[in-house]
């Protein structure tokens, strides 16, 4: 049984850094490729940062580009997603993503200004 566990969440200040971990149990983590999204309050699901399942290609995508991190231990079966200059408008919750097909319960982020 597949099963993703986000942690790290909370509340921080602009500016800010802030590290999400996603434990995963039941998947060989380079089977599939992995990633972050998060959704906002009134707002659709999006995504964050996203690895393939070799490793070969992660990239981030939107406002987190230079900002967002991505990395993962297949062996530990752990991604992490790094948070760096953290602003108000990545408040949302967070959820870890396995092969575009299994989620995690989130975690919430809320960054005040």
């Amino acid at each position: 049984q597949v099963q993703l566990v986000e942690s790290g969440g909370g509340v921080v200040h602009t500016g800010d850094s802030l590290s999400l971990s996603c434990a995963a149990s039941g998947v060989f983590l380079d089977e599939y490729a992995i990633g972050w999204f998060r959704q906002a309050p009134g707002k659709e699901r999006e995504a964050v940062a996203c690895t393939s399942s070799d490793g070969g290609s992660t990239y981030s995508v939107g406002s987190a580009k230079g900002r967002f991190t991505l990395s993962r231990d297949n062996y530990k079966k752990t991604v992490v997603l790094q948070m760096n200059d953290l602003k108000p408008e990545d408040t949302a919750v967070y959820y870890c993503n396995y092969g575009y097909q299994y989620w995690g319960q989130g975690t919430q982020v809320t960054v005040s200004s």
